[in-house]
């Protein structure tokens, strides 16, 4: 009777705790990275929550935005970014700041990515990029903060003239794989 006792409250334990610590062996989800930008003065600060269960690579960078509004996709990726910040985020919340952006409009992408036994690529959602993602050879998600233009120099407050609202409710939000 001990050990079933004891067997029974061993599984009891067990279970919440691989329920509640994610894996890498797990599959890639949509859900495992989220974005959230934001700007004041001279920098964007891009609050990124890793929930992959393994450290990721990520950049968070800014391209001009000619006239303030979102530029085609295929101008951003073939002209490239000017300005960013990358690193290595561990599981959790953590920011990325870019500073010392100079006076103007610039669209900010973020893009993580993993290259162990389970690959996988999260970029913030963009008018068009799916098509991109399609061509790594991995999975890739777009992540539900969409990219945005930000015009600095920003307002005192943390509020940026010319900024655009959440484009996911306008375009949506998906995954191509």
């Amino acid at each position: 009777m001990r050990l079933i006792a004891r067997t029974a409250l061993v599984t009891a334990a067990a279970i919440p705790l691989a329920v509640g610590l994610p894996g890498s062996a797990g599959a890639a989800g949509q859900a495992d990275v989220s974005y959230v930008f934001t700007a004041n003065a001279s920098s964007v600060t891009n609050t990124i929550t890793n929930n992959s269960g393994s450290a990721l690579t990520c950049l968070t960078a800014l391209a001009p935005a000619p006239g303030g509004v979102l530029p085609p996709v295929e101008d951003v990726l073939r002209n490239g970014q000017q300005l960013g910040s990358s690193g290595e985020i561990q599981p959790g919340v953590t920011g990325q700041t870019v500073a010392d952006i100079p006076d103007g409009p610039y669209v900010v992408l973020a893009t993580c990515s993993r290259s162990d036994t389970d690959p996988a690529m999260w970029v913030s959602d963009y008018p068009g990029i799916e098509p991109t993602l399609a061509q790594f050879p991995m999975p890739g998600f777009t992540v539900q903060e969409a990219s945005r233009v930000f015009t600095f120099p920003a307002g005192p407050t943390g509020q940026v003239p010319g900024s655009l609202p959440d484009l996911s409710s306008l375009f949506g939000s998906g995954s191509a794989n």
